[in-house]
């Protein structure tokens, strides 16, 4: 039994898994931060407003209110947070790659019958015009004893 959980524990993909959510967490923080610091202020100066949860808000007839500016910010907090994962995490780690080397393409099916017709040509060419595949003659042949 404990021998099934550490196996478990072990593979490759529940290792990355615990590192990613570990990571995604401190990572939430640092944007939330960017956010916090950065956009609303910006955001309270254009909409005058602290945030875009408070921007923006159209009241109903029958009570209630529509809160757009909390639906942009969080399309924009998606974006900010798109934008950091690319440049700060996945652009970097992309040039760090080594390029893997190309395997040698492989030619087709058609292309080794056309290599096959050629040399078989060449060859029906230096054999003095001798089919391909046509028995030699005697005089070629050596004799078995």
């Amino acid at each position: 039994m404990f021998k099934g959980f550490k196996e478990f524990l072990l593979r490759g993909n529940v290792v990355d898994l615990a590192v990613a959510v570990v990571i995604g967490a401190a990572f939430n923080t640092v944007v939330q931060k960017v956010v916090d610091a950065l956009i609303n202020p910006i955001i309270g100066m254009v909409f005058k407003a602290d945030s875009l949860d408070g921007a923006m808000i159209v009241g109903l007839p029958g009570g209630g209110e529509i809160a757009f500016g909390a639906v942009i910010g969080a399309v924009l907090n998606f974006v900010i947070v798109a934008a950091v994962v690319y440049f700060v995490f996945v652009l970097p780690m992309n040039k760090l790659r080594k390029p893997t080397p190309e395997s040698p393409a492989v030619p087709s099916e058609q292309e080794l019958l056309t290599e096959i017709r050629d040399l078989l040509q060449a060859q029906a060419a230096t054999n003095g015009g001798a089919a391909p595949g046509a028995a030699a003659g005697p005089s070629d042949r050596t004799p078995r004893h």
